[in-house]
């Protein structure tokens, strides 16, 4: 009877923390989700709760661009790191502005004038984003797209 009652001590406060826990990230991904149906983002945001400080990088994906599933699981996982890693350690970003222009002349002599403009931004980021975990992915409203989010806890200051 002690060993009984020595194990109900010992673990139901193991298994009620765990279910709090799980519910908690539950009740997180539901409001991530709620947030992005209401206006659909990409990108970093910070997300604070009562107790935590949380970044959560939200990638899109085309599900037709994507014949394999670990495939599009790996991009979405990539490009979330590289979000927070230009968050949080900042980017170095070039940009040149190239505009051309043409002229052509027609069989009565008008001169019609085409401006073409191109835009070349490079971003260059240096630092690796450690910690972030999958908390949810889910279709978006029209189903043609995959949308990834993933966490980070921060420290709370």
């Amino acid at each position: 009877m002690k060993k009984v009652f020595l194990f109900l001590i010992v673990i139901l406060p193991i298994v009620s923390y765990s279910q709090s826990f799980n519910e908690d990230k539950t009740a997180f991904s539901n409001f991530v989700k709620r947030m992005y149906t209401a206006t659909p983002f990409e990108g970093v945001k910070i997300v604070d709760d009562y107790e935590h400080n949380y970044l959560i990088s939200v990638v899109s994906l085309e599900k037709a661009k994507y014949t394999n599933e670990s495939i599009m699981n790996r991009v979405a996982q990539v490009k979330a790191q590289s979000q927070a890693s230009t968050f949080l350690n900042g980017a170095t970003i070039s940009m040149d502005m190239v505009i051309t222009t043409k002229e052509t002349r027609d069989s009565t002599n008008n001169v019609k004038t085409i401006v073409e403009t191109v835009e070349q931004i490079k971003q260059n980021s240096v630092g690796f984003a450690q910690g972030l975990e999958l908390l949810t992915n889910f279709d978006n409203t029209a189903s043609l797209r995959m949308v990834f989010v993933y966490l980070r806890e921060l420290k709370k200051q």
